[in-house]
């Protein structure tokens, strides 16, 4: 699936394993400082998506990315974690236990060396490869200068599917994916509606 985007990694290590059925990749991501609503929403997608037969990839930050690892996982799923530093440190450290488990029944990935640790400037650059590995990216969540941006900045430019879940109009928490939406990307609120965006019914 890398293979597809511009600047595809040299290397990629890995703590798990990667199946050929992880090519049926859905990305969820969205802001670290998530409300109830996005959390919820997360896991929900996440869930339901892996209990279809989807892996779930995202990048095991705090907030949605957190929620949607672990709806993946309650399903009894696949998921993927791009780390924004090598895999010898686990970012954010409370995550330890999460990172574990997703290398148990998935896969941990970065792109950099084992000891390297998790700068700021990792984590623009590791987006690219969550939207690349995936056939869609789901926003759920996300401020104007929020991370989870960029990962659908790198899949437009891509040709990769862009999909938002609303959120309130009044909250600054959903400025990015409702501004999304009305550039053009996918509303959606159900499954179904993924399925339909990637092209798996009707």
């Amino acid at each position: 699936m890398l293979k597809r985007i511009y600047d595809p990694p040299p290397v990629l290590y890995i703590k798990g394993d990667l199946t050929s059925g992880d090519n049926l990749a859905v990305a969820i991501v969205g802001s670290r400082r998530c409300s109830l609503y996005g959390q919820e929403q997360a896991s929900r997608f996440a869930y339901l998506l892996a209990s279809a037969g989807f892996t779930i990839c995202s990048g095991m930050a705090r907030g949605i990315d957190t929620a949607a690892h672990q709806g993946a996982l309650s399903a009894g799923g696949r998921t993927i974690a791009v780390q924004g530093c090598g895999l010898a440190n686990v970012f954010p450290p409370e995550n330890k236990k999460l990172f574990e488990l997703i290398a148990e029944s998935g896969a941990c990935i970065s792109e950099l060396p084992l000891a390297y640790e998790p700068l700021s400037e990792n984590f623009p650059p590791r987006n690219r490869i969550i939207a690349g590995l995936s056939l869609g990216t789901i926003v759920i969540e996300a401020g104007y200068n929020s991370g989870a941006l960029i990962t659908a900045q790198s899949a437009l430019e891509n040709n990769i599917e862009v999909m938002a879940v609303p959120g309130k109009i009044d909250s600054p928490l959903s400025k990015g994916a409702n501004q999304l939406i009305k550039d053009g990307a996918r509303l959606i609120d159900s499954v179904g509606d993924v399925m339909e965006a990637l092209g798996y019914i009707g």
